[in-house]
């Protein structure tokens, strides 16, 4: 069976915004319209790229931030409420050290997963960004959908 993320990833929708953010250095692609899927309309995306934990080999997700006070940006590995975390979020457990586009600012950062307190507040956060967040935890079963900040190194 074929994990749609994946395939979305390789030659669907994902690949496609990802393709055209980095061919304008994120004129297009910055500002995702999430509506067609579902979603509330206009939202901010960053391209995260990390290394394959396997290959080695450099993987770019775009993905919906917001940005938090210490001028760091948050993200949500979702994978669509999917029961198992997105590739991406394995990555960067193996390599912490990512780099970061946001717009036509390209940066180092590093990720780190959050919890108690500090992890229900941004989550709040970001599902008032992004509602569906609140049906893809319910969707995710056991599984705690991590909430990642990036901190610029």
């Amino acid at each position: 069976m074929t994990d749609p993320v994946v395939a979305a990833s390789n030659s669907g929708w994902i690949a496609e915004h990802r393709e055209k953010y980095l061919a304008t250095n994120g004129a297009e692609g910055h500002m995702w319209d999430s509506a067609p899927l579902g979603g509330p309309g206009l939202l901010p995306t960053l391209l995260l790229t990390t290394r394959g934990r396997k290959s080695g080999e450099p993987r770019i997700m775009p993905l919906i931030y917001g940005e938090i006070g210490t001028g760091a940006y948050v993200v949500i590995a979702s994978k669509g409420g999917a029961p198992k975390h997105p590739a991406w979020y394995l990555n960067l457990l193996t390599q912490a050290e990512v780099d970061v586009q946001v717009g036509a600012d390209k940066f180092s950062a590093r990720a780190r997963t959050v919890s108690g307190t500090e992890r229900a507040t941004l989550w709040a956060q970001q599902e008032k960004l992004y509602p569906p967040y609140a049906d893809y935890q319910k969707n995710a079963g056991d599984r705690e959908i991590p909430v990642v900040v990036l901190e610029r190194l």
